[in-house]
């Protein structure tokens, strides 16, 4: 896959689960927030008033460092996908 192709690929991901009306559990939103931040690029601190949201997104932050932004967007296009095939 190009890097053209996966960039697609990943924007259909993220706005197939935008449009997701349901609940996520939280340990899954915690790994596609880690994902999105890593394949984005966006390296900003969290930002929650609860400190302890704070203290598990950079939590999974940091479980996400070793890999490289296209990783991310694969991994995170192969959750989605795996998310929603077997959710229905």
């Amino acid at each position: 896959m190009t890097s053209e192709e996966l960039d697609i690929e990943f924007n259909k991901a993220v706005d197939r689960i935008n449009l997701h009306t349901e609940p996520f559990p939280a340990d899954f939103l915690l790994r596609l927030y880690a994902y999105y931040k890593k394949a984005s690029n966006d390296y900003g601190r969290p930002n929650s008033s609860k400190p302890i949201i704070n203290a598990f997104k950079t939590n999974a932050l940091f479980q996400v460092k070793d890999i490289s932004e296209d990783e991310a967007k694969q991994i995170y296009i192969e959750l989605v996908n795996n998310y929603l095939l077997y959710r229905k």
